[in-house]
C-alpha cells in the first residue's frame, strides 16, 4: 500500500504536488524522482494539503477533483488562500478544511441540487439551501436551514437569547403559529443551538394547587401575597415579561381557599411560605367577640351596601331565634348566645367598618364579594326620524269695474273679490298697497290697471301659486347608565311661562306694583331610561320620552305660549343589541277651499273667470326607535366611546374650512387625536 508524501513543495508547484499527491506517489520516489510521471487520481485515498496563496477557484477545482463534487465559484468570489496540513486526511476532511477557510474569509458553500456553490456569506442565506426539521445536520460549515419547534417555552423569549450566537449575515425569524423557529446559519453551529434550545425548552409551569385557609380571608390574602412575590421574589427569571413566568393566585371565597398556578418549583414554595406565615388568627387586644374589620369596596356603594347587610343579619338572627325557640317547648331553657354584629359605611373611602366575631365575619365577607362584583352598563341609543312633505296650489282671478265709466268720476263695484294667502284682496291691494299696509300675494300675478280720474288702480288680477315643502328630521339621544339605574337627558331651551298676576297700589301716593310669578319649563327632547339586564340577557327598560316646541305663531300671545309635545311612556323587553319601535304617528291632512259666484263659476273653462280656488296636502311620518345594548367591562366601554370620540373628529374634520388666502383662518375647532394610554388627553388651545 502506498503512502502519502510529507513533503512541502514550493508555491509554483502546488498544482503539481497536488496532483501527485492524488496519484499517491512513494515517498522515495517523490525524493529521487523530481517529474515523475503522472498517474490515475485514485479518490478516497488520504492526502496531505500544501497550497500558500493559491487561488480560490483554482483550490476548488482541486476540491472537486478529490471528492468528486459539483463545484462552482461565483464571480464575485475572489482571492487567495492558505490551506495546509501537517499529516495526510481522507478527502471529506480536506473538504471540511477547505470550506473553513472559505468561512474565515467571508465566503460560504450552499448545496442545492447536488451542486455546491462557492458564494459571499452575505448572500449565501439567499441562495437556498438544504432546510430540515428534524435532527441538525452533521457537523460541518455548509449553511443550512433548521426549524425548531418548542413545546413549553415561547419562541419569543429565545430569540435575544440565540441573536447573539448566530452569524450576523445568516437570520433567525419566530413563526408565532406553531411557535417555532426558523434558523439560517452554518451546520456546525446549529448543532449547538440545538443543545442550548433543548435545555431552554422545559416546562416552567407547577400544577394546579389548592391552599386551604384556616384564619385569613382568601379575597384579602390573594393580592398581598401576589403583590410580595411580583415585586422580585426569587424564582422568576429577571427581566421575564411573558405571562409563562408569571404566578397566578386566584382566591375563591365560598370555600376560603387559594388556587395557585406557580412558574417553577421555586415560586411555588415561596408562595407557600407566605401563605403559612400569614396565615394567623388574629390576636388583636379586643379579642374573639369584639374584632373590628374595614372592607374597601370596588363597585358596590357602600352605604347601600351596609343597609342591605344589616336587613340580612336581622333577618338570620330572628329565624335561629325562632328555630330555637320551638326546638326547646316543653324541655329545659336553653341559653342561645348572640354573637351581635355591627356594620357601618364610611362615605369617604366607599368602605364597610364590620364589627363581629371572625366565623360571622367570614359569612359576610362572602356576601360581600358576591354583591361588590362589577356591574353592567346599558348603552341606550333612540332614533326619532320625522319625514314630512307639505303641498299647496292656489289658482283665482278676481276683477273690479273692468269696464268702469269715462271720466266722470263714478266707479261702479261691478266684478269679483276673493281672499288669498295672507288675507289680500284686490280692494285692498288698490286702497292699501301704495302705503305698503298689504302686499301682493305669492306666486305669478297677472294684473290689469285702469286710470280713473288721473289715478291707476287694479281692474283685474290673476294669481297662480304652487308650494311644495319637505322636511326630514334625525334625533340621536344616546344614554349611557349602570344596570338598574335611571338616565336622563335634556336638550332644549328652558320656555318662561306666566302663572300670575298680582298689582298692588300703595298708600295715598297711588304708586302702582305690577307683580308676576314665572314658571319655567324644559323644552324640547327629553329621554329617561331605567335598564334592567336579565340573567338569559334581556333587558327590560322604562322610558319616557318627550319632544316638545314652542309654536311660533303663539309666542307674543298674552296668555303665553303654546307647546307642541310628543311623548312616549312605557315598559318594554328588548335583546341585547336589537332595535324595536316605540311608537309613532303617521298622518295624512288635506284640505281644500273654493270661493266662486253661483252660476257663473261652474261653466266650463269660462268659470274660472269667476272663482278662486286652493288646495292642500300635509304628510308627516314620525317613528322613534330604541337600540339597547349591555356593556359588561372596561375594554367594551372604551371600544364604544372611541368609536363615538373618532366619528366626531370625523365629522369635524369634513366640516374644516377651505384654505383661503384672502381670510387667513383656515382652521376650525377639533377634537384633538387619541393619545396612548398612557398619556393623558389634553385639550387644544
Amino acid at each position: 500500500m502506498q503512502t502519502p508524501t510529507s513533503h512541502r513543495f514550493p508555491n509554483a508547484f502546488v498544482a503539481a504536488a497536488v496532483f501527485a499527491l492524488l496519484a499517491g506517489l512513494q515517498p522515495a520516489q517523490a525524493q529521487t524522482t523530481p517529474n515523475p510521471p503522472p498517474k490515475a487520481a485514485q479518490r478516497g485515498e488520504p492526502v496531505t494539503l500544501n497550497f500558500a496563496n493559491a487561488e480560490i477557484e483554482a483550490v476548488a477545482r482541486t476540491m472537486a477533483s478529490m471528492t468528486g463534487r459539483n463545484v462552482v465559484v461565483d464571480p464575485r468570489v475572489k482571492g487567495t488562500m492558505n490551506l495546509n496540513t501537517e499529516r495526510a486526511v481522507s478527502p471529506a476532511v480536506a473538504y471540511n478544511l477547505f470550506l473553513a477557510t472559505l468561512r474565515l474569509q467571508g465566503y460560504a458553500v450552499v448545496e442545492v441540487g447536488g451542486l455546491d456553490k462557492v458564494v459571499p456569506e452575505a448572500d449565501a442565506k439567499l441562495q437556498g439551501g438544504t432546510v430540515s426539521a428534524g435532527a441538525v445536520s452533521a457537523n460541518n460549515s455548509q449553511l443550512v436551514t433548521q426549524i425548531f419547534k418548542l413545546n413549553f417555552e415561547p419562541a419569543n423569549n429565545l430569540v435575544p437569547v440565540l441573536r447573539p450566537l448566530i452569524n450576523p449575515n445568516n437570520t433567525i425569524n419566530v413563526n408565532p403559529g406553531n411557535n417555532s423557529l426558523v434558523i439560517t446559519d452554518y451546520a456546525d453551529n446549529l448543532q449547538r443551538l440545538g443543545r442550548i434550545i433543548a435545555a431552554l425548552d422545559v416546562a416552567n409551569a407547577t400544577d394546579v394547587q389548592i391552599l386551604p385557609l384556616k384564619h385569613a380571608i382568601a379575597s384579602d390574602l390573594a393580592p398581598l401575597v401576589l403583590r410580595l412575590v411580583e415585586s422580585g421574589g426569587a424564582g422568576a427569571p429577571t427581566g421575564q415579561a411573558d405571562t409563562s413566568f408569571k404566578t397566578t393566585l386566584i382566591a375563591e371565597p365560598r370555600s376560603n381557599t387559594l388556587i395557585l398556578r406557580a412558574a417553577n418549583a421555586a415560586r411555588l414554595a415561596l408562595v407557600i411560605s407566605l401563605v403559612e406565615k400569614l396565615d394567623q388568627p388574629d390576636t388583636g387586644h379586643n379579642g374573639a367577640a369584639g374584632n373590628i374589620y374595614v372592607v374597601y369596596l370596588k363597585n358596590a356603594d357602600a352605604t347601600k351596601l351596609a343597609v342591605t347587610l344589616r336587613a340580612a343579619m336581622s333577618s338570620t338572627a330572628t329565624a335561629g331565634t325562632a328555630a330555637v325557640t320551638a326546638g326547646v317547648s316543653g324541655a329545659a331553657p336553653v341559653t342561645q348566645s348572640s354573637t351581635g354584629g355591627q356594620i357601618q359605611a364610611d362615605a369617604s373611602t366607599n368602605s364597610l367598618i364590620i364589627t363581629a366575631p371572625e366565623p360571622q365575619y367570614r359569612q359576610l365577607r362572602a356576601v360581600i364579594d358576591r354583591l361588590d362584583a362589577r356591574r353592567a352598563q346599558v348603552f341606550v341609543e333612540t332614533l326619532i326620524a320625522e319625514v314630512s312633505a307639505d303641498k299647496a296650489s292656489q289658482f283665482g282671478i278676481q276683477w273690479q269695474n273692468v269696464l268702469g265709466s269715462k271720466g266722470d268720476g263714478t266707479v261702479g263695484l261691478i266684478g269679483t273679490n276673493y281672499s288669498t294667502n295672507g288675507g289680500t284682496n284686490i280692494i285692498s291691494l288698490a286702497t292699501q298697497g301704495a302705503s305698503g299696509a298689504v302686499s301682493a300675494p305669492p306666486g305669478l300675478n297677472l294684473a290689469l290697471l285702469k286710470n280713473i280720474n288721473g289715478i291707476y288702480v287694479l281692474g283685474a288680477l290673476a294669481n297662480l301659486l304652487q308650494s311644495t315643502g319637505d322636511g326630514n328630521v334625525l334625533s340621536t339621544p344616546n344614554l349611557l347608565t349602570l344596570d338598574n339605574e335611571e338616565a336622563k337627558i335634556v336638550i332644549g331651551q328652558q320656555v318662561p311661562f306666566v302663572t300670575g298676576q298680582y298689582t298692588n297700589t300703595a298708600g295715598s301716593g297711588g304708586v302702582t306694583n305690577p307683580f308676576q310669578t314665572v314658571e319655567r319649563k324644559d323644552v324640547g327632547l327629553t329621554l329617561k331610561v331605567k335598564p334592567q339586564i336579565s340573567e338569559n340577557g334581556t333587558v327590560k327598560l322604562t322610558i319616557y320620552q318627550e319632544v316638545s316646541s314652542v309654536d311660533a305663531s303663539t309666542k307674543n300671545s298674552l296668555n303665553g305660549p303654546t307647546t307642541n309635545k310628543r311623548s312616549i311612556e312605557t315598559n318594554v323587553l328588548v335583546e341585547d343589541g336589537s332595535i324595536v319601535v316605540l311608537g309613532g304617528l303617521l298622518q295624512d291632512e288635506y284640505s281644500g277651499n273654493q270661493d266662486k259666484v253661483p252660476g257663473l263659476g261652474d261653466v266650463p273653462i269660462f268659470g274660472n273667470l269667476f272663482k278662486s280656488e286652493s288646495r292642500s296636502r300635509k304628510k308627516t311620518n314620525l317613528m322613534v326607535f330604541l337600540r339597547p345594548v349591555v356593556v359588561r367591562d372596561a375594554a367594551a366601554v372604551e371600544q364604544l366611546s372611541l368609536g363615538r370620540y373618532e366619528q366626531m373628529r370625523g365629522g369635524q374634520s369634513a366640516a374644516q374650512p377651505v384654505n383661503s388666502t384672502m381670510v387667513p383662518i383656515n382652521e376650525s375647532v377639533q377634537m384633538p387625536p387619541l393619545a396612548p394610554r398612557s398619556a393623558p388627553v389634553r385639550s387644544q388651545p
